[in-house]
């Protein structure tokens, strides 16, 4: 991940340099290995950068010959190698990134350019010609990204990664919407993204192919091994992690095999190579000695013991890392400040997810695989076992899909950015999105003969294939679902609910602060939560953040054990 700030029509540019630096400063550590800034007529971008990509050659903004166009990114173009090959082969590219792309196909295609890009991103671009900037935002919002204005300036607009820079110098701040794309020319925000499946009472026929989903998750998760730095894998013990662990590391020993056979060449005496994939040409991979995987837990975490389970299976190197309950409950407020939210399941989620990724970073790894999503398209969390229908159960995948970039993408992308760490989710790959979205729901309804996920379980059990290894061992790979903050130990969320009673009253629940307006918290824990929010950030904020409870059910926790499933089932097993 980096970090971007910007501002178009400024009225004194020069003068709010300063300014402008200082507010990417408050990013840095999303890309605390460079810094860099344009200034133009009266629009500035600046850029913090995480080299993972074009690591000697790729700091920002990137800007063609005649410094007539500026690019500030922060994500990863997975296909920017094919870009390069259909794009002008006269412009003359300056560095190895894979975002430098980005020039050339707005040169081509204008502000259709971001239907061309195949990864995760947001970026700001300015067209000095035109005094025009174009913004985009990937089609999931895998990567954050606000918007911004102020009374102070009319006419000004700004951007940036984390509300923290935008706040102190705008009014009102937006979410930049996933899949759409912001034009300074006609000062409208109009949507790129146009995939099938996005209507949801347009219900999907097609038959369940678990081919064409085994096949779809393996080439995103290859697409994702594109790194020229350390990388690994977050590795929960759950399915979706556990999938994306063993695809990553079947590619790594496959792409191992083939350099040491002599099929792949390499690019220098570090083990880089590049064309993992003969057949979609994707781009450079680091072979590490052996892929190193990674979970946290309280000890004796059910998550924690299936995470060394499939470690163990698949032949990772795997760091089990534990927390205590007061270790996350000194970092609540600060994961309350990168998270920029105070929804309970996400900071639940996100404090562990955090500590986890100080340790990964301080291991030397600059880079990670993760499982966001999946729970989202297959309809995979608890509650989903209460879908009246098919028809409603789609809807719900749709609209969880929609707003990934409010709950799971940010707590992703903020918990490992915090540190410096970039987290890449290969289950919101648009083609596997594509795929998986289109299969008819009555496929993924939970009934009595199948447990939640039961196609994509389905789709890795090579239980009649004799010829193929098998990805996971039965035991994990027909596991039944655990939230994350449920799954690095039940205390946990305890241990919150009981700090929870003693820093809110019931006469401060009786009162809630008059600017919190209609979005009044429901329990001490989330009253505490938007308090320690509001220490952090201005009421104007607010409107960034949704608050998260199941669909079909009347609980007012949010976490999968208050589920009845859940608990009929761990009665069972007990």
């Amino acid at each position: 991940m980096c970090g971007i700030f910007a501002c178009h029509h400024h009225p004194d540019v020069q003068k709010f340099k300063p300014t402008a630096l200082r507010m990417a400063k408050a990013i840095r550590h999303r890309g605390p290995d460079w810094s860099g800034n344009f200034i133009k007529n009266q629009t500035i971008l600046v850029h913090e950068r995480l080299s993972i990509v074009g690591v000697d050659s790729g700091s920002q903004p990137l800007v063609n010959d005649d410094s007539s166009i500026a690019l500030a990114v922060n994500g990863e173009i997975y296909n920017h190698r094919i870009l390069r090959k259909s794009l002008d082969s006269k412009y003359h590219y300056k560095t190895h990134s894979d975002c430098e792309v980005i020039i050339p196909l707005y040169m081509k295609y204008g502000v259709d350019a971001p239907k061309h890009l195949d990864g995760m991103f947001s970026w700001v671009l300015y067209d000095a010609n035109e005094d025009r900037v174009i913004a985009a935002r990937d089609p999931i919002g895998v990567t954050s990204f606000y918007q911004g204005w102020s009374s102070k300036t009319p006419g000004a607009v700004y951007f940036a990664s984390e509300l923290k820079s935008l706040h102190p110098v705008c009014d009102k701040i937006v979410a930049f919407p996933p899949g759409h794309i912001y034009d300074s020319k006609t000062d409208t925000t109009t949507r790129y993204f146009e995939p099938t499946w996005w209507d949801p009472k347009r219900v999907p026929t097609t038959p369940v192919d678990y081919k064409a989903i085994r096949e779809s998750l393996e080439r995103s998760v290859r697409k994702r091994l594109m790194a020229e730095v350390p990388y690994g894998v977050l590795l929960s013990g759950g399915l979706d992690s556990s999938l994306v662990a063993s695809i990553a590391q079947r590619e790594t020993l496959r792409t191992r095999a083939m350099q040491t056979q002599g099929s792949i060449a390499s690019e220098n005496g570090d083990g880089e190579l590049v064309g993992i994939d003969d057949e979609n040409d994707l781009s450079t991979v680091t072979l590490l000695a052996q892929l190193h995987s990674f979970s946290i837990g309280l000890p004796g975490a059910p998550d924690t013991e299936a995470a060394i389970e499939v470690a163990k299976f698949l032949g990772t190197r795997h760091h089990a890392f534990t927390f205590t309950i007061e270790d996350g409950l000194n970092a609540l407020s600060d994961v309350i400040y990168h998270l920029e939210t105070y929804d309970v399941t996400t900071i639940r989620a996100s404090t562990p997810m955090y500590l986890l990724s100080r340790k990964i970073k301080a291991l030397g790894v600059k880079m990670v695989l993760s499982g966001e999503g999946s729970d989202e398209i297959f309809g995979g969390y608890l509650y989903f076992h209460a879908a009246p229908n098919k028809e409603e159960f789609h809807a719900e995948t749709v609209r969880r899909v929609k707003n990934l970039h409010l709950a799971d993408c940010l707590r992703a992308n903020k918990s490992t950015s915090a540190w410096g760490l970039e987290a890449r989710v290969p289950f919101l790959d648009k083609q596997f999105l594509e795929t998986a979205m289109n299969v008819d729901p009555q496929e993924k309804m939970i009934t009595k003969d199948r447990i939640e996920k039961y196609i994509l379980r389905k789709a890795f059990d090579t239980s009649d294939e004799p010829d193929v290894a098998p990805y996971l061992p039965d035991k994990i790979l027909w596991r039944q679902k655990e939230q994350f903050s449920d799954g690095v130990g039940y205390g946990w969320i305890d241990g919150l609910k009981d700090n929870a009673e003693l820093h809110v009253t019931d006469e401060m629940m009786k009162n809630p602060k008059p600017e919190w307006g209609d979005d009044i918290p429901t329990t001490k824990e989330a009253y505490w939560y938007r308090m320690m929010f509001d220490e952090h950030f201005p009421p104007s904020c607010a409107n960034t953040v949704e608050r998260w409870v199941p669909t079909w059910s009347k609980q007012t926790d949010p976490s999968g054990r208050a589920i009845s499933t859940h608990v009929a089932k761990y009665k069972d097993a007990a």
